[in-house]
């Protein structure tokens, strides 16, 4: 007999108890009973129970119901896809019947028939699976068109450098083998992994996509990992987290360099295992992944500064595709920039637009510091600001001298150039030292001792 289903069964008459356990026990993967019901919430605490099985008066003496209703109402706080059945003699069957306004689902009498009971508590198990089901479609659904919202475009080029990519992408995306993409901001990682995804034996399945730079350790869990209802005060309700909600499909981990110590440390445990805890739970759920990472971060250097760990990286890279930047791929730029023309025209409704050579030529000789993001939103504001067909120099804002790490003619030390470095290479990066570390390619620790030396905070 294949059985299904977890059941809590609560009654003060131990003989109740006893008689239904012998019978039960042959029908269910897993039976518990208990007689007192002020332990309904350890129980619960411990448990995840597919239907309870409810006695309706505890006290001696005592036949309202109240205790009942009142333990039915605790029981649908803690858990809004267990079922409840109430257990009742046949004097309290009008208020079993108004219990189930309270979210009691059904009510078996007091003798009870065994074929009905059964029947009654099978559909319960059924019910349940039924409720967990449609929540966590819910829930997928409602992280999808999150994600959708996103601007996602596709792999545009003829470069040798993303053919390379592209070769790559072909080699790795019918295994299930880790991925770490590296590349500078706006370079197009995440475009990678959704081409790595549509090309793998998962395509049909879900693309999750996190954004590991925006989770502070106070949410790392609860959104990775999920949290049961009451983990934590604003936890209303049982929650899946991405791992979860990824399983069977591909889970993006986008700018993992940004994680704390902590961080990394938890999520290395769940790529070990497999398995996650939500937050508040004791369960563990079984997650069936495809992992995807990227990062602008040089995470060697990380390692070596020990604000990554080696175990880690070891367990995300077992291949490395490495994005180049906009300005080492040459005629690129022009069919990005007119794929993004077209695409704004679009947007705004605008008269077709194309490019003057000598708009073409600045493109092209432009050093990119934003990479592909920076050239749609130059598109963009282009398209926005014009209604003529023919865009012109004067139609965009593009200063090759401020991209330039050039210190001209003028005598200076080597300290005085170097702290003229790191300045302008903090200007462009808005102070963010591991991309700055990254571009004058030196480690972190170093880098803060040179901003100390030279008084640049």
């Amino acid at each position: 007999m294949n059985k299904k289903g977890k059941l809590l069964i609560i009654d003060d008459n131990k003989s109740v108890l006893k008689s239904l356990q012998l019978f039960l026990k042959h029908h269910f993967k897993e039976l518990v009973t208990c007689n007192n019901p002020n332990q309904i919430p350890g129980l619960m605490l411990q448990n995840e129970f597919d239907v309870i099985l409810l006695d309706m008066n505890f006290s001696a003496g005592v036949n309202s119901g109240n205790e009942g209703l009142y333990w039915l109402k605790e029981i649908r706080k803690r858990s809004e896809h267990t079922v409840v059945v109430l257990f009742t003699a046949y004097g309290d069957v009008n208020v079993a019947v108004n219990s189930m306004k309270h979210g009691a689902t059904d009510f078996i009498l007091k003798p009870w028939d065994n074929k009905k009971l059964l029947a009654t508590l099978v559909s319960g198990v059924e019910l349940y699976r039924t409720r967990v089901e449609l929540d966590e479609s819910k829930q997928q659904r409602k992280l999808l068109e999150n994600d959708l919202k996103q601007i996602v475009t596709k792999m545009i080029g003829e470069s040798d450098a993303i053919r390379n990519v592209r070769k790559m992408i072909d080699k790795v995306a019918q295994t299930d083998a880790n991925v770490l993409i590296l590349g500078e901001n706006g370079t197009g990682k995440e475009i990678v992994a959704r081409e790595i995804h549509n090309k793998s034996k998962r395509q049909d399945k879900i693309f999750m996509s996190v954004d590991m730079g925006s989770l502070s350790e106070s949410i790392f869990e609860s959104e990775l990992f999920g949290h049961i209802k009451g983990a934590f005060t604003d936890a209303k309700e049982n929650r899946k987290g991405r791992f979860q909600a990824a399983t069977g499909g591909s889970l993006f981990l986008d700018e993992i360099g940004n994680l704390s110590s902590t961080m990394q440390s938890k999520l290395l445990s769940v790529l070990q295992n497999r398995k996650v805890t939500p937050l508040g739970s004791n369960k563990e759920d079984n997650v069936d992944i495809r992992l995807i990472s990227a990062t602008n971060a040089n995470l060697i250097d990380l390692v070596d500064e020990g604000l990554f760990r080696e175990d880690l990286l070891y367990r995300i890279n077992t291949v490395v595709i490495e994005m180049p930047p906009l300005r080492d791929r040459g005629k690129d730029i022009l069919l990005l920039a007119d794929y993004y023309l077209k695409k704004f025209v679009q947007k705004y409704g605008k008269q077709l637009m194309v490019l003057n050579e000598e708009v073409k030529a600045l493109l092209l000789s432009y050093t990119w510091p934003g990479n592909i993001r920076e050239l749609s939103h130059c598109m963009e504001r282009a398209v926005i600001l014009n209604d003529k067909k023919v865009l012109e120099l004067n139609d965009f804002q593009l200063d090759n001298k401020s991209n330039t790490n050039s210190i001209g003619d003028k005598a200076i030390s080597l300290e005085e150039a170097e702290k003229i470095l790191i300045e302008s290479s903090m200007r462009r990066n808005k102070g963010n030292i591991s991309h700055v570390a990254r571009e004058l390619n030196i480690g972190r620790q170093t880098l803060y001792r040179k901003i100390e030396k030279y008084n640049l905070l």
